[in-house]
């Protein structure tokens, strides 16, 4: 891998250190818990959304793995052409979902947005796709009506130390968790200032271990007071436990007696990120998962692993549409169910 200039990681440390300094003039006008009648609000508007298409593309999808270790070239990254974000958006219409959330940056520390941070993006001077595909995906999904969600992998102390997580200005094996959460917050800084669309934050592996809950929501909430965030424990036990505004299960089922605002994470293919012989699960099993979460007071979030092309699999296309189509027809509760 190119790096551009070895000086980018101190001068990417000292603006990173500035602007989190920056931040507690704001934060201290905004609290982390916004007044209850406004938060419950959020968080109900949130459950009306009911069914949400998670995209999980980057840098795993062209290595073949769920988890990318150490610092993969940028060059890696070739869909060959502009990716057609807007196919992704018409296949979430097509199954009635109302809103999408995509891997803006995943365990391989890329992102998929041209940061003021790292080097180790889509703008990289050896990745050949030189585009914005977080500003890609947001036009498309806002130009068919649906609301636009980040998912931001964090750097959890309980990473084995070939997962780098976090990228090379920053890497782990030489920086402190302060100064890892410094980087991290100056990040969701840049992508809630750069995306004004974005109302939802799905933070992966963010947990007290990292930071606590009113520190992270200060931070947000001192940007952009309507955000919301989710957060996955790192703890598979702990996993739908409230720590933020969103309660997150991932491929398992809330309690029955759940009261908390939850989002249910739930695969249409074998994995989370495309590998050969992807194809979708049955019609009839997605839409029991999904009637189920609905019942325990959640959303379901359904992802798709679009392949190397940066298409969604035929099959996948097929079932969603085919979701759409039995929604729509459902005489007992239409497209809400």
């Amino acid at each position: 891998m190119t790096q551009r200039a070895p000086y980018r990681t101190v001068l990417c440390l000292a603006a990173t250190a500035m602007m989190i300094l920056a931040i507690p003039a704001a934060a201290a006008e905004i609290p982390a818990q916004l007044p209850d009648q406004d938060l419950a609000r959020m968080q109900a508007d949130f459950l009306a959304l009911k069914f949400g298409m998670f995209i999980h593309y980057n840098m795993a999808t062209y290595k073949g793995v769920q988890w990318v270790s150490g610092y993969v070239s940028p060059a890696d990254f070739n869909p060959g052409a502009p990716v057609d974000t807007d196919a992704w958006a018409d296949a979430a219409v097509s199954a009635g979902m109302t809103y999408g959330v995509l891997t803006a940056k995943h365990v391989a520390g890329f992102c998929l947005w041209d940061s003021q941070y790292t080097t180790y993006d889509v703008m990289h001077p050896d990745c050949p796709y030189q585009q914005d595909l977080v500003a890609q995906f947001i036009k498309s999904f806002k130009s068919r009506g649906l609301k636009v969600g980040l998912y931001y992998a964090w750097r959890h102390p309980g990473f084995d130390d070939k997962y780098k997580v976090l990228p090379p200005e920053c890497d782990p094996a030489t920086h402190t968790l302060e100064e890892q959460n410094a980087f991290q917050k100056a990040q969701i800084a840049e992508l809630l200032t750069k995306y004004p669309d974005v109302f939802y934050i799905w933070n992966d592996a963010l947990d007290d271990q990292v930071m606590p809950a009113h520190e992270i929501l200060t931070h947000i909430r001192s940007i952009r007071p309507n955000t919301l965030a989710s957060a996955n424990w790192w703890s598979w036990a702990k996993k739908g436990t409230p720590y933020v505004d969103i309660a997150v299960k991932e491929v398992r089922d809330f309690p029955e007696t759940n009261t908390s605002p939850g989002e249910t994470c739930w695969q249409l293919e074998q994995k989370w990120f495309w590998e050969d012989g992807f194809k979708a699960r049955s019609v009839k099993g997605i839409m029991d998962r999904m009637v189920r979460a609905h019942s325990r007071h959640s959303n379901f979030l359904l992802n798709v692993g679009p392949d190397r092309r940066g298409a969604i699999v035929p099959s996948s296309i097929e079932v969603l549409a085919e979701i759409g189509r039995l929604r729509k027809s459902d005489t007992t509760g239409g497209p809400s169910q």
